[in-house]
């Protein structure tokens, strides 16, 4: 099948979709999977392998993601009924001032996103915002916008992360230099982004049912505290303690392995626990405890909430693996080597080159990742002669590249918009500008160094 015709057929889909979503009104798990139907059929995957396909993709991203979603939503829902997010919030509006608490939250989002990969970080961080837009009576996209956004932009500029990392092993880069000039140069776009997201949030826009039920307060903690249960509202420092254990425990997993001995007892232990879902659990067990158990409820509350948490992460599951779906089908249809052909024959220099067939693979399939190993495989023989800051300037231009045009084909896309409670319309007016902003933001500053190197 030729690249022009793959490539229509790819943006009929899309086209589908968000016709499907928009105008029609159709959820988005069954418009992700009749796109999904679509391509596969049009670009002659065999009918015998199609639902494989599929299957193949939701379950490949649900394998890793299920799990994390409810673990997360489960320990959100414990924090919000104990009282505890809003606890959080007050203090640190009460020590900071109204005025900086996004500006803050952002900071901490792009030191959270260092060692944390994107969905986890922002699922772990969804009660400290829903925490804040109470207590502060603003939307969620207030703090969640400026929040997700940079940490996706730490995710795949700072190889920490696998993008990154096998960025630098595929062009032969010095994965301590990519480490530095990623990081340098993602503070400053994480400024734009800030500001780009602060313009964003100047719109009102119609949260979704769903997450307007998620923010209404039940009890507050001020009435709480009006009938003589102050005792049993968490400290703040508790409630934040909780809030970055699973994050630590992660990092300790990340860092600490490589400088023990393998097969050892301890760098098995470090292994696990320092898994985001064993991570999760193990915070989720001592909130339980802390939060609810110890503080007087009934375990079949304890049970309720556990239970409302569940039902409510199904939807954000679903969509994510029916994003996966989606993007599966697209790559297994041809379309990503179509393109990455098809610019590969424009000749462009290497910077401009490596930003464009990134943020094309980007936008064709979804997957962030899979955007910059693509884009260093196919250009790795283009990079033979450059020094050690060159290549570590290519790879840095394939990742920015694969920040930007997140939208129905991403995974993430969907847990960022179903999270803040956004519509599809406005995810795309918001999430997808944002992102594809701060990865345009990024391939300039790289190109600008390129120009002194």
């Amino acid at each position: 099948m030729s690249t022009t015709l793959l490539l229509t057929i790819a943006l009929i889909s899309v086209i589908l979709l968000l016709l499907l979503v928009i105008k029609a009104k159709v959820h988005p798990f069954v418009a992700l999977l009749v796109a999904s139907l679509f391509v596969a059929i049009a670009t002659g995957i065999p009918a015998e392998n199609i639902m494989k396909v599929i299957l193949g993709g939701m379950g490949g991203l649900l394998g890793s993601i299920a799990v994390i979603i409810v673990l997360g939503a489960m320990l959100g829902a414990i924090i919000e009924a104990s009282g505890g997010a809003d606890a959080l919030a007050n203090r640190f509006t009460h020590l900071l001032g109204p005025q900086r608490m996004v500006a803050a939250l952002t900071i901490a989002a792009f030191i959270l996103g260092l060692p944390v990969f994107f969905d986890v970080g922002f699922i772990i961080v969804v009660p400290l915002i829903y925490g804040f837009t109470k207590v502060l009576r603003v939307s969620p996209l207030k703090f969640g916008l400026p929040m997700a956004g940079m940490m996706l932009m730490v995710h795949v500029s700072v190889p920490t992360h696998p993008g990154p990392a096998a960025a630098a092993g595929l062009l032969n880069a010095d994965i301590g230099w990519l480490m530095m000039l990623g990081i340098l140069i993602a503070v400053p776009v994480g400024v734009v982004g800030y500001f780009v997201a602060k313009s964003l949030n100047r719109r009102k826009y119609h949260l979704s049912v769903e997450v307007l039920e998620q923010l209404q307060l039940t009890k507050t903690v001020d009435e709480t505290q009006s009938q003589g249960t102050e005792k049993n509202v968490p400290g703040a420092m508790l409630v934040a303690g909780l809030i970055a254990l699973p994050i630590v425990l992660i990092m300790l997993g990340t860092l600490v392995p490589a400088h023990l001995t393998p097969g050892s007892t301890l760098h098995s232990l470090m292994l696990l626990v320092g898994s985001p879902g064993i991570a999760l659990l193990i915070t989720l067990a001592l909130a339980g405890w802390l939060l609810g158990l110890r503080r007087g409820w009934a375990k079949e509350k304890l049970e309720t909430i556990s239970n409302g948490a569940i039902g409510n992460a199904a939807g954000v599951i679903l969509v994510s693996g029916a994003g996966g779906a989606f993007g599966k089908v697209l790559v297994e249809s041809g379309v990503g080597k179509a393109l990455a052909g098809s610019l590969q024959t424009i000749h462009l220099p290497l910077i401009p080159a490596a930003f464009i067939l990134s943020l094309a693979l980007r936008a064709s399939q979804g997957s962030a990742t899979v955007a910059i190993v693509t884009t260093c495989g196919l250009l790795s023989t283009a990079v033979s002669g450059l020094h050690d800051l060159q290549l570590v300037l290519v790879a840095l231009s394939a990742c920015f590249g694969a920040l930007g045009l997140s939208h129905v084909n991403d995974s993430g896309f969907w847990v960022v918009t179903r999270y803040l409670g956004l519509s599809v319309a406005d995810g795309l007016k918001t999430w997808t500008v944002l992102t594809t902003l701060m990865g345009l933001c990024g391939f300039a500053f790289t190109w600008l160094i390129w120009a002194f190197v």
